[in-house]
């Protein structure tokens, strides 16, 4: 192959790495919601979330240290994951709040919608859109609600989520517009934020004790779903396009359900399963776009 051949390809490579690193994190988010459900049974959510958050910025203190004392660390990068931080603690807090008031499955179809306001973004600021776009979007819409199958009406925990949305999808473009630094240095500043979770979690309850078998858990859903996950995250949207970038990370719920079925043993319907089904359609559609990666 000569170096005309190679130049040719390089852009297909590009996708094919940053879609396996979105899929990637898919399937640990997805890996972490029957984990989740297993920890929040044992402590409150305000503790599940800034313990989790202080034992990733424990694994990755090292890395930033040896970094900082290496070459320094860029301005860009601790602005830009401040700002995805704090974007998605709000995301994680709004939702939590409205799903108080609200169904499961209608959070779940209305934390989705941040794919519509991601493409939303990508058609009216970046202005890079077309036909193939709007198809994938049409077809994970209507999978995420054959697969949340939400209830009809609107009331206020309905509009926090989907406030929460918003943030959902600001933190998709934050990622877009600052993240070509270090992905783990981006990924500290980042997780950073949720530390927050600490005030209200001892002003509520003092700090709770917790069991080995649930820091077992909590470990896990560090390193692997907020570490690795982030990280793969930051690096797979350097090369792909946030508008299929929030329509790979819909994948999410049916790896969720995949997992739950292997280990809490809860079974989808076959409505259900032709809804994922119509997610990875979409996720074929739009990593097949022409504006599905990025001229690096």
């Amino acid at each position: 192959m000569n170096k005309n051949d190679r130049e040719a390809t390089m852009p297909k490579n590009k996708v094919t790495y940053g879609v396996s690193a979105l899929l990637l994190t898919s399937i640990l988010w997805g890996s972490s919601f029957p984990a989740i459900k297993l920890v929040v049974s044992e402590v409150s959510s305000y503790t599940y979330t800034w313990v989790r958050s202080s034992l990733a910025l424990v694994a990755i203190l090292p890395y930033l240290v040896y970094v900082y004392l290496k070459r320094g660390i860029s301005w860009k990068a601790v602005k830009g994951g401040l700002m995805a931080g704090i974007a998605y603690s709000l995301g994680l807090w709004l939702q939590g709040w409205g799903t108080k008031f609200t169904t499961a499955s209608n959070s779940a179809f209305i934390t989705g919608l941040n794919v519509v306001f991601v493409h939303i973004y990508v058609a009216l600021i970046l202005r890079e859109y077309n036909s193939r776009l709007a198809l994938a979007l049409i077809f994970s819409m209507t999978g995420l609600y054959l697969l949340t199958s939400p209830s009809t009406g609107f009331n206020i925990g309905d509009l926090l989520v989907l406030v929460s949305a918003v943030m959902w999808a600001a933190q998709i473009i934050i990622v877009d517009a600052y993240g070509e630094g270090d992905p783990l240095v981006f990924t500290f500043f980042e997780i950073l934020p949720a530390l927050a979770y600490s005030i209200p979690d001892f002003l509520d309850n003092g700090f709770e004790q917790i069991t080995h078998g649930t820091l077992i858990i909590l470990v896990y859903l560090a390193v692997f779903c907020s570490v690795f996950a982030f990280t793969l995250q930051v690096y797979g949207q350097r090369y792909v396009s946030p508008a299929i970038a929030s329509i790979i990370f819909l994948s999410e719920p049916v790896f969720a359900s995949l997992f739950a079925y292997v280990i809490l043993s809860e079974v989808l319907s076959l409505i259900q399963i032709v809804g994922a089904g119509m997610i990875i359609s979409a996720m074929l559609i739009s990593s097949l776009s022409k504006t599905s990666y990025k001229q690096i």
